[in-house]
This record gives C-alpha cells, structure tokens and sequence, in this order.
C-alpha cells in the first residue's frame, strides 16, 4: 500500500469508506458511517498506508459533533446528575476502579510498563489520554494503540447492541441529506470554529466537542437560537473521526505490540464487560433504559459514544452528563491511579 501514491490512496480510502458505509446503513447500523470509514481506515493502516488526517481536521469534526449534541441539550442535563447524586458518584467509583484492575492487571501479566498500562486501560476520551500519557513517562505510541483498539471494539459493540435494541424498524427514518441552510447554520459554522480554536487554545482535554456542545445547549436552552447541523456535514464528521481512528493501526506499531496483545485485548474485553455490567445495575436502581445505561457507561471515546448514541433512541443528555463527568474524574484521578499501578503491579518478565 505505501508504494501507492498519496492520490491513489485517498481514492480507496473515499471509495472503500463510502461503500463499506453505505452497506452498513442498508442494515440499519448505527454509526454506520463512522464504523465504515473506520474499518477501511484500520486495514489499510494496517496495510501500510501512509495517507493521513491532518490533527486540525479531526478537531473541527469533534466541534461538528459538539453543536450536533448542543441541539439536543439544555440545562437540564444537570437536574438527573443533582437528583441521583449517590448513584451517579457509585457509578463513577466503580468505572475508575474497574479501569484501575484492568490496568493493573494488564502490567502484571505482561511487559508493559506500569505508566503505559495505566493511562492505555483509562477509559475516557483516547485522545486526551494518548496527549497527557506522555507526561508521566508512558509509551505514547503503545498508549495510542491500546486506546484506539478499545475505541474500535467498543464503538462496533456498542452499534451492534443498539442495532439488536433498535429491532427492525430502526434507522428507518428517511433522512433529508441537503436540506435548506438558514442563517443558523451560519451560527452553527461560528460556534464550530469558535469552540474548537478556544478548546485547543485553553487546552481543555476534548474541548473542541464540549465547548461546541455547551454553548448550543445554553443557545437551546435560553430559546435564544437552535443550531442547524445538515446530515452532510455530520457524515463528514463521522469520516473524519473514523479515519483517524484506523489510520493509527500502523504496521509498526502493530508489531510492537503484538507481544502484549493477547493480554490488551483480554483487558479490553474485561473492561467492557465490566462497564456493562454496571449498566445493568444502573438499570435497576434508576429509570433508564438498558441502551442508555449501557452507552453512559461504556469505556469508548466521547465522540464515538455521542455519534451511536445520536442514531439510537436513548437519553442523550444522561449519556453525555456521565460521560463528561467520567472524562474530568479520570483526568484529575489518572496520575495518581499510574503511579499506583507504576509502584505496585510489578509486571513479570517476559
């Protein structure tokens, strides 16, 4: 694939993304078409293409994703946090330690390093974990790895399970694809830019989507505007994530941790048992959906987890809340759980 020329290798990664997509979304799958340009991006990433998505790019695909989320928020998305505090914090306690032993496992019965095995078992937005990783003596390229592998299962999990949930009148809505363009989505087109140059400036981890998402949300809320986010744009969006998503399956970092990927994928794997067991009980002690529950806690990225949940009927403003708030737990909490991890895990020699 690297002889190819970069020209060539768009035109399959456009065509390839585009049919992949398209089938899915005859079936009904959501997030058909951030899974298809994500799996075409991962094999041929994996095939050694050199074609890539420029950092800017996926920042403004998050700020499209933040004002899609905007339109669907408002001030509320407070009031099921305050109401069910206890449940709420239960819930948090329980996904970092259920990060904290996946971790720690994984360090112990591997080679990995114990800041490496940390920060790549967090399960909060891969992005910010993969930026601050780095700083505290982490493998940023295993970290990137193992955060994008636990983003592809679980963002094709998730999908399937909201697939199964939607039954067969799922997604069988017509979708108006070019609708008219008012002068709100020139709002839309501010807000976007504006949030993710404030995001990145003011350095808040995924700020370029939750900047977007809480000023359309105050807009909504207030009655003052509504944002106007066309589906075009939004599967531009979606492209963009998912390729940059693959496209970090390189042949060589595939090779370096090919080691340790029996036990990666056993600790993903774990982890995402154990979130969705926590979704089950958070079934029965709040009035929330299985598929709703099961999105709130699942261990994807922020923006893959918003994209699923805004093809599939659930209480977006409960999944993003918790989502958010596990985001800046794990943030603040992640330093301290990899020293812990760095001192006591004591991984074996290979």
């Amino acid at each position: 694939m690297a002889r190819f020329s970069l020209r060539l290798q768009w035109t399959l990664l456009l065509i390839a993304s585009l049919v992949l997509g398209m089938i899915l979304q005859l079936f009904h799958l959501p997030a058909a078409l951030l899974l298809g340009p994500m799996i075409v991006g991962t094999a041929m990433g994996l095939s050694g293409a050199t074609v890539r998505i420029d950092k800017r790019l996926f920042v403004l695909a998050q700020a499209v994703l933040g004002c899609m989320i905007g339109q669907t928020l408002s001030p509320g998305i407070l009031t099921p946090l305050i109401q069910d505090w206890p449940v709420v914090l239960a819930v948090l306690v329980l996904t970092l330690a259920a990060s904290g032993l996946s971790g720690f496992l994984l360090v112990r019965f591997s080679n990995l390093p114990g800041p490496t095995g940390a920060w790549g078992s967090s399960p909060g937005g891969a992005s910010a974990m993969v930026a601050m990783a780095g700083d505290f003596g982490a493998d940023v390229r295993l970290v990137a790895f193992m955060q994008y592998l636990r983003v592809l299962f679980v963002a094709t999990a998730a999908a399937v399970v909201a697939r199964i949930g939607l039954g067969s009148n799922g997604g069988a809505a017509e979708l108006v694809w070019f609708p008219a363009l008012h002068s709100s989505f020139l709002l839309t087109l501010l807000v976007m830019f504006a949030g993710a140059w404030l995001g990145q400036k003011l350095r808040i981890p995924s700020g370029a989507l939750l900047l977007p998402a809480l000023i359309g949300a105050v807009l909504h809320g207030t009655d003052v505007a509504t944002l106007q986010v066309p589906e075009w744009l939004l599967a531009l969006a979606y492209a963009l994530i998912g390729w940059s998503v693959g496209l970090r399956f390189t042949r060589p970092i595939f090779k370096l941790a090919l080691r340790t990927l029996p036990q990666m994928l056993l600790s993903i794997f774990g982890l995402m048992l154990l979130c969705g067991g926590l979704a089950w009980m958070l079934t029965r002690v709040l009035h929330v959906d299985l598929m709703t529950a099961y999105l709130a806690t699942s261990p994807g990225g922020l923006d893959t987890v918003a994209i699923i949940a805004a093809g599939t009927r659930v209480d977006m403003a409960f999944v993003m809340a918790l989502q958010t708030l596990r985001l800046f737990t794990i943030l603040l909490t992640g330093p301290a759980l990899a020293r812990f991890i760095s001192r006591y895990a004591h991984a074996r020699p290979s």
